[in-house]
């Protein structure tokens, strides 16, 4: 793998050897600048994947140096970070972010939350750079047959041969398409475990500095928006595909809308906004898919989040209208001008704002319509105006009010007696942090790192638990699970794959290599702590064709024995 340009920029060379030694294990391409000017010679010279760049400097400082980059067409994708020991207050930072900045890093620099910054940025430029090289070969390639079908057409009468193989060809592309972005959300979940499992092991940990607290909880909130976006870009193409299923049945509308707001108190405390939520008192049911009414909720409130400045407010509230449910999200943000209105649902759209203004990947609101239309539903988007703010107003049909779901309740705490869990991964951060996070809430872990040595490992240590890599080299978790199945003692326990591999055909293969459940990365120990317990959840691929499979009588004999 080719290295990338990393440019580091300061005014200070003793900084900046300082961060070449933090840095030079990345194995990347280090560059140093001793000013803004030798850095805009660095980065006419070549393409810059990070930016990392004091924002005091003399003559041109790191805010009008992040201006200058976003406006030079080969600076589009790179990604800045702002180190300061000075400008940290919020105004700074928005203006930092205004700029075009995507981080911010406080001084005194922590090496490890550096590299971890900079590797993340890194690993979405190289990915991003893939990306398009495949649309641009794709989109060559379809122009191409595309001017042959047309002068075939026109030439001879063997369309229906023609149209048949470019039929074909075109299918090819897409099963290739489909493999790159299930290939790439793979490879980011994959890192973004770890990172996770660390900062939750940092909040349990008590150790931590308080003025370091913002640092954990700004990565999380990064994390949880990579998340998203890998979430997003899958859905989108499963969209595309037809291949998205609804698993509907009757839900009590505004418990699901007030569970959802609970998970975006925590971003509306960091950036505070005024939230207001007024829901009725009487049931409201609609015949639904609750993960993706509850996605429509999310998605609707992330962005008033994201487009109102912090002070404004957010008003989330649900009526019932004749025989219908409409859900209102309003904010007192950006606002939407009349000529975006038309466009804000459509794939990749992100309306006339500037480039610093631009964030995710214009497919949140798509998903919206997309899945409000297949619930039977519309949406709608109304705004007076730039600087005015916005609504968007979700219409369901409403049912009858008997035997709705509750929306599931959170899980705070590990339920049951401690458990003995081998961890499988040949990612060793990510087997070692989630170790260290499970032994913290009381369980006995032991960890392994390939697949050819999970059958010793589980057969000296006898676990309860078992949670296995799919992706390792030599022996993948499919074959290491069938080898536990195997065993005389592997028919009792719990065997969870943990993998970045989330299709539905992975899934389905989990479930005939004897897995019981199938987690994507990444995971929050609330989930994980959900599997131990009650051994499937609702999502979740089983071996008892979809039934829930709970720990086994033999297990759970064993397991309170050991407890």
């Amino acid at each position: 793998m080719e290295p990338v340009n990393i440019l580091m920029v300061d005014d200070h060379p003793a900084k900046l050897l300082a961060y070449e030694a933090m840095l030079e294990g990345l194995g990347e391409n280090l560059i140093r600048a001793a000013s803004a000017r030798e850095a805009l010679t660095h980065l006419l010279r070549g393409d810059i994947a990070v930016v990392l760049m004091d924002v005091d400097m003399p003559e041109i400082d790191g805010f009008e140096l992040a201006a200058m980059m976003r406006e030079h067409p080969r600076c589009q994708r790179t990604a800045i970070i702002f180190v300061s020991a000075v400008h940290m207050s919020e105004m700074d930072q928005l203006r930092g972010y205004r700029s075009g900045a995507v981080d911010y890093v406080s001084v005194p620099v922590i090496p490890e939350v550096l590299r971890a910054k900079i590797a993340v940025f890194v690993d979405l430029y190289r990915k991003t750079a893939e990306l398009n090289r495949l649309n641009e070969e794709l989109d060559a390639r379809v122009r191409m047959r595309t001017n042959e079908l047309e002068v075939s057409l026109a030439r001879l009468k063997e369309s229906e041969a023609m149209f048949r193989r470019q039929s074909e060809m075109l299918a090819e592309t897409d099963r290739r398409r489909t493999e790159f972005l299930a290939m790439l959300a793979h490879e980011l979940r994959n890192p973004l475990a770890p990172i996770r499992n660390a900062v939750e092991v940092l909040r349990r940990n008590g150790d931590l500095p308080v003025g370091l607290n913002w640092v954990r909880d700004m990565v999380d909130r990064q994390v949880s928006h990579l998340v998203r976006l890998v979430d997003d870009l899958v859905d989108a193409s499963r969209i595309s595909r037809g291949k998205l299923v609804l698993s509907r049945k009757t839900v009590e509308l505004t418990g699901l809308i007030a569970t959802a707001i609970d998970s975006v108190r925590s971003p509306l405390r960091d950036d505070p906004h005024e939230l207001v939520v007024a829901l009725p008192s009487a049931p409201l049911c609609v015949e639904a898919d609750p993960v993706r009414l509850t996605q429509v909720v999310l998605n609707l409130v992330n962005n008033a989040i994201k487009f109102t400045p912090a002070g404004g407010k957010i008003t989330v509230s649900a009526e019932r209208v004749g025989g219908r449910a409409e859900i209102r999200v309003r904010d007192t943000g950006r606002g939407i001008a009349p000529s975006d209105l038309a466009h804000v649902f459509e794939m990749f759209y992100q309306g006339e704002a500037g480039a610093g203004d631009r964030s995710g990947l214009g497919l949140g609101l798509t998903l919206v319509k997309t899945l409000v239309e297949m619930h039977g539903g519309t949406v709608t988007a109304q705004s007076a105006g730039v600087e005015r703010g916005a609504e968007f107003v979700v219409v369901l049909p409403v049912v009858a009010t008997a035997a709705a779901e509750a929306p599931a309740a959170a899980m705070g705490s590990p339920a049951g007696p401690a458990r003995r869990v081998l961890i499988v991964d040949d990612n060793h951060d990510a087997v070692d942090s989630l170790a260290e996070l499970l032994r913290m809430v009381g369980h006995n872990v032991q960890t392994a790192y390939d697949g050819q040595s999970v059958v010793d490992a589980a057969s000296h240590f006898e676990p309860d638990v078992v949670v296995l890599d799919i992706g390792m080299p030599r022996v993948d978790g499919y074959a290491a699970a069938r080898a536990i199945r195997a065993q005389p003692w592997g028919a009792d326990i719990l065997l969870i794959a943990m993998t970045g591999w989330a299709q539905t055909e992975d899934k389905r293969r989990a479930a005939e290599a004897g897995f019981d459940t199938h987690l994507v990365k990444p995971v929050s120990l609330e989930a994980l702590l959900e599997a131990f317990a009650c051994g499937a959840r609702e999502e979740q691929v089983t071996r008892n064709e979809g039934s829930v499979v709970p720990f086994t009588k033999a297990a759970a004999r064993r397991s309170q024995t050991r407890a």
